[in-house]
């Protein structure tokens, strides 16, 4: 990358790029994996005659499967190390996306979804912490949003490939394929993660570090800041990442096309709010940009599920709704690593990020669910101001922990 990059990455040594890279990859092809719901989801309401509500359930398994991953991998690698678990958890995910892509039924792909999210929150929650733990202090914002910036990268890929296929394939044909896409990628990020060691601040086994410990007298309080926190800004996004396609095609009477633009122009937004989430929380402060960036969400999703806009500020907002909802991760992953020691960091983070996820499991559900009586518009926009409200009540109960030092006996 040379001089064009970061100043972070060029203090990183031979090995700290190699993990960023592996993360980056294996985020990358979480992301596409489980968004491809999303996007093939329009063509399975009429290809298997699905109910909203029944769309819904299957975008709320893999969420609450990912909850139960995302704290177990946690705590495993607290115990046997942050590579070691990652290596399988790349596996996972693309084996069990393939099986997404050979399902015949509806409790098929229910049961393929579950285990999918199982492999999801895994990679999601582990990566979060190994590469924390490769960043140093002053630019863990940084690094931390610019790798999670894949996310962005990865959805991306999966509009890309669900138009392709869906266009190139029978439909029947076309949605199944796009669960297959992973499968190199991943085999490629395994072999990238077999030359990794662990991070300094984790050299051994943390055999002290029993998963309990996070609910004990002295932790117990960040964990449940740490939960509200992560149940909010899942909540707003997934909200949107489950339904705002939907909603384009059905609600705006859009064409595939025309929706495609739009999804595109919400991921542009997110990839820059990634960015600038993570700059932002190394130079104002976690908390400050939190508050931003939810007040910022909640004020830009109501206008588009509300008022009456022409189309081009539609289009506009779209980027603006992509820049806050994505750019809040940048800011609670760096929070939620920063507030356990490193004994207990994969358990904490892996039980706040992750059970936040399981709780929003209940949006789309929810959404789904009230879409008969409000519309889809209206019913997205609800739900997301109020997650973002959890994500303002989380910020005024937790510490700063911008520039905290990660010790190895921490």
């Amino acid at each position: 990358m040379g001089r064009m990059s970061p100043r972070w990455y060029r203090d990183l040594d031979a090995e700290g790029r190699r993990a960023v890279w592996s993360t980056y990859g294996g985020f990358i092809l979480d992301a596409m994996n489980v968004q491809l719901y999303a996007f093939v989801l329009p063509v399975l309401l009429i290809l298997w005659h699905m109910s909203p509500s029944r769309a819904g359930v299957l975008a709320t398994a893999a969420l609450l499967s990912g909850a139960i991953g995302g704290w177990v991998a946690g705590m495993v690698s607290d115990r046997i190390g942050r590579v070691r678990v990652l290596r399988l958890t790349i596996l996972w995910l693309a084996i069990s996306s393939a099986v997404c892509g050979l399902a015949r039924s509806y409790d098929e792909l229910l049961l393929a979804r579950i285990v999918q999210g199982v492999g999801f929150g895994a990679e999601w929650a582990v990566g979060a912490v190994f590469i924390a733990e490769v960043a140093a202090p002053a630019t863990r914002g940084r690094v931390t949003g610019s790798v999670q910036s894949a996310w962005a990268l990865g959805w991306a890929i999966a509009a890309v490939v669900t138009a392709v296929a869906l266009w190139r394939l029978p439909p029947e044909l076309g949605w199944r394929a796009t669960f297959f896409v992973g499968l190199l990628p991943a085999a490629w990020v395994y072999w990238l993660r077999t030359r990794l060691d662990e991070t300094p601040s984790f050299s051994s086994p943390q055999a002290e570090g029993d998963w309990h410990a996070i609910f004990s007298s002295v932790t117990r309080g960040r964990t449940l800041r740490g939960s509200i926190l992560a149940t909010g800004t899942h909540g707003g996004y997934w909200a949107l990442a489950t339904w705002w396609p939907t909603m384009l095609r059905l609600e705006h009477a859009m064409t595939a096309a025309q929706a495609t633009s739009h999804v595109a122009t919400l991921i542009g937004g997110s990839f820059a709010g990634y960015l600038l989430g993570g700059w932002l929380g190394d130079r104002a402060g976690r908390r400050l940009t939190l508050a931003t960036f939810a007040v910022g969400g909640i004020a830009a999703v109501l206008a588009a599920t509300f008022l009456p806009l022409p189309a081009f500020a539609f289009l506009a907002l779209n980027a603006v709704i992509g820049l806050f909802a994505l750019g809040l991760y940048s800011a609670i992953t760096p929070v939620l690593t920063e507030l356990f020691p490193t004994r207990l960091r994969g358990s904490g983070l892996g039980f706040c990020y992750n059970v936040g996820r399981g709780l929003a499991g209940a949006g789309p559900l929810a959404i789904g669910a009230s879409i008969a009586a409000f519309g889809i518009a209206p019913a997205i926009g609800l739900y997301v101001a109020f997650s973002y409200s959890l994500v303002l009540i989380a910020v005024a109960l937790l510490p700063e922990t911008r520039g905290l030092e990660f010790g190895a006996a921490a």
